[in-house]
């Protein structure tokens, strides 16, 4: 019975914490040859997502993050949507995979398994030397789009919510929608 019980109750949590996901958008105008987009997903249960103050001021597209705002990037989920510049969605990896060794030597990057039913989408996870693994996944829209993004997460590598952070984020990821903004009537 008491099996049953933490079973039903662990199940009644899921469907809560599916059940009170907020819808959250990003928007950007025209960048050279890539039109206006619009980017949809669903923010977890007691999380707070900002396309306009702290991401603006962070350089970002969108930030979601447990609570308020802290200004510390531990356990903040970013967006980052940028014009399409390299050839490949493995090339963008290559490239932070470089940079990111350019200023930790001593890192260690794992690629993970990503299912991203709209898009093709790679993740890797850099486990530093100061103890804050970071998980990142880029993602291309396609060509016509003429931007990738990516989403990325740190957290401390002791987290004892590691796994459950790591879930967060996955379902963010995966939820990601593109659709092609309209261009504005006049």
């Amino acid at each position: 019975m008491r099996r049953w019980l933490a079973a039903a109750l662990a199940l009644a949590l899921i469907a809560s914490v599916h059940a009170a996901a907020a819808d959250v958008t990003a928007q950007g105008q025209p960048d050279g040859h890539a039109p206006g987009w619009i980017i949809h997903t669903q923010a977890p249960a007691g999380w707070t997502a900002d396309c306009c103050t702290y991401a603006r001021a962070i350089g970002v597209n969108l930030v979601i993050c447990r609570g308020e705002w802290t200004g510390e990037p531990d356990r903040v989920m970013v967006l980052n949507v940028w014009p399409r510049k390299l050839a490949s969605l493995e090339a963008e990896l290559d490239a932070d995979r470089k940079h990111y060794l350019e200023r930790d030597p001593a890192a260690k990057v794992a690629r993970f398994a990503l299912r991203q039913r709209d898009m093709p989408c790679q993740a890797q996870v850099f486990e530093g030397t100061d103890h804050v693994d970071d998980a990142v996944v880029f993602c291309d829209l396609g060509k016509a789009s003429g931007i990738r993004l990516s989403w990325s997460v740190s957290f401390k590598d002791a987290d004892p919510q590691r796994a459950a952070l790591l879930d967060a984020f996955m379902r963010v990821v995966v939820a990601t929608t593109y659709q092609r903004q309209s261009a504005p009537r006049r």
